[in-house]
């Protein structure tokens, strides 16, 4: 997309900037592992008290699409990168101007449009649900009636975990679906009895390196991610082909960064869900988990350093901390932070709103299942009233 691998590259020494749009958790965390590599850190971010503006060398608060302050950011930054999807188009094209952004705007623009990443997907050979696209009701309609009903009505563009989307049980309830999403095109996919959902996170260089961490098996609820453990216990072959999948958009993408790339297993067959690229929720676990995090491994990748080894040192799992847990008043940290095995994250929000991801916890053990079992009874101890095990 953008030119292929460049083998001769240097990497940027200690002492460089790294721009980052975006100051939420994975800005935070993205900064907080540059920092051992000896980079500086600029964050652009229209919040004051953004998670990354604690860890930052310098915050630039300003909207996303400010002229002024994106031309600072270009300036000030050796590399540019972002931590979420929805960048203003002609923002990344001006920073892109002024110094190199990974992963590039075209990566973003592909991987932020349902529509076009299909297509890319479809394109390249690569497994993904049946599916139709919509501009209008009737439309819909019609792509219900090929399809196949119930099937699953999504915007194309903005929507994130379960926002925009819609279940579709009948060809008739199109016009009722299609105003609810509220948007000008709508990608309906069949709805697919998948037995498990994973992802796979891949890195790639200028020089064309990747690699894969080992997939991880995640669970859901209310279309959020909940818990998501590693080892994912899928067979062999399974995970092995999840990879390989994973190393191949990469590639068709000329990736410079990382990619999460989520996928359903149905049977022993696997399908393309979505791609996110920047880190991942689901890969969180890889602080502890693992011997380079998949925060180092985007730094890494982005720079032009060599990539690091992705082996997991010990089963984990990592379950999301959202704004609910806040409903009676200020967790009671002490039941986790005085657990041997567990490892808290805050991100340092200060509005603890339903649903809204405020920490992650990890927790190790020798066993997948036990790190699950456990690190759900430690979250439920945050606002139980008896004493854990």
């Amino acid at each position: 997309m953008t030119g292929g691998a460049r083998p001769d590259l240097e990497p940027l020494p200690p002492g460089s900037t790294i721009g980052i749009v975006g100051g939420g958790q994975l800005g935070r965390m993205s900064a907080l592992a540059a920092r051992p590599l000896g980079y500086r850190v600029i964050v652009l971010d229209p919040q004051e008290d953004c998670p990354a503006s604690g860890v930052a060398d310098y915050h630039l608060i300003a909207p996303f699409d400010d002229a002024r302050a994106l031309d600072e950011l270009a300036r000030e930054s050796d590399v540019v990168t972002f931590e979420f999807e929805n960048v203003p188009a002609a923002g990344l094209e001006r920073l892109r101007a002024l110094a190199p952004v990974h992963p590039s705007p075209e990566v973003l623009a592909t991987c932020r449009d349902r529509e076009l990443e299909k297509t890319f997907l479809v394109k390249h050979g690569f497994p993904v649900a049946a599916h139709r696209f919509a501009s209008w009701a009737s439309e819909l309609e019609d792509a219900a009636r090929a399809l196949g009903t119930p099937s699953v009505a999504k915007a194309t563009t903005l929507g994130y975990d379960g926002k925009s989307q819609a279940l579709l049980e009948s060809p008739e309830d199109a016009a009722r679906v299609f105003q609810a999403i509220g948007s000008d095109r709508v990608v309906l996919e069949r709805l697919v009895p998948f037995d498990a959902e994973l992802s796979v996170s891949v890195a790639r260089n200028e020089r064309g390196e990747h690699r894969s961490f080992a997939p991880s098996r995640n669970a859901h609820s209310q279309h959020v991610l909940d818990v998501t453990t590693v080892p994912a216990g899928f067979p062999a072959a399974v995970e092995r082909r999840a990879m390989e999948i994973a190393d191949g958009i990469a590639d068709a993408l000329e990736l410079v960064g990382v990619l999460a790339v989520e996928l359903f297993l149905v049977g022993d067959d696997l399908l393309v869900n979505e791609l996110a690229p920047r880190p991942h929720n689901s890969y969180h676990h890889s602080i502890e988990s693992c011997v380079t995090s998949q925060f180092e491994q985007h730094v890494r990748s982005i720079c032009g350093l060599p990539l690091g080894d992705t082996r997991l040192l010990r089963p984990a799992a990592m379950a999301n901390l959202l704004g609910d847990l806040w409903a009676g008043g200020e967790p009671q940290w002490s039941r986790v932070l005085g657990a041997s095995d567990a490892h808290l994250h805050l991100y340092g929000k200060r509005d603890p709103r339903p649903g809204r991801k405020m920490a992650h916890l990890t927790v190790l053990d020798d066993d997948a299942a036990t790190a699950a079992r456990r690190v759900r009874e430690l979250r439920a101890a945050l606002v139980a009233q008896t004493p854990i095990g």
